[in-house]
């Protein structure tokens, strides 16, 4: 029963946005890398998928979201402000659970000895937080 830890995925670059940068969606690139999580995390089971209510990160997991016929829950606490420390709480409570999280650069820190999480990439984590592969 892995945890799927998801950064989201490529969406520009935040200095060249004009506006909230809540709002900013993904780019061509990261719609690729939203489509390819489906096949991507097809072997795993999911009951639920989380994500920060930032639009990038819930474009990031919205494909994956369709193709299994679940509701993407929008969780404050995994913000860009509010990560650090209530997102590494939710993360650590949801050891054991087949759970998508999608989040920012940061929440991988809820990880014991993580690795560089790039954009797009998925943590699979085991029953004990601990990273089990890289995908």
């Amino acid at each position: 029963m892995p945890l799927l830890l998801v950064r989201h995925a490529s969406a520009g670059d935040r200095d060249a946005w004009e506006g909230d940068d809540r709002e900013r969606p993904l780019d061509e690139r990261g719609r690729k890398q939203a489509e390819d999580l489906v096949e991507r995390l097809e072997l795993y089971p999911i009951e639920a998928i989380l994500s920060s209510p930032a639009r990038r990160c819930v474009e990031t997991v919205e494909p994956l979201a369709r193709s299994r016929g679940l509701e993407i829950e929008h969780r404050p606490e995994l913000s860009e402000e509010r990560q650090g420390a209530e997102g590494v709480a939710l993360v650590r409570s949801l050891a054991g659970r087949d759970v998508v999280v999608c989040g920012h650069g940061g929440l991988e820190h809820a990880l014991p000895d993580a690795p560089e999480w790039k954009k797009g990439a998925v943590l699979v984590v085991g029953q004990a937080l601990q990273v089990l592969d890289v995908l």
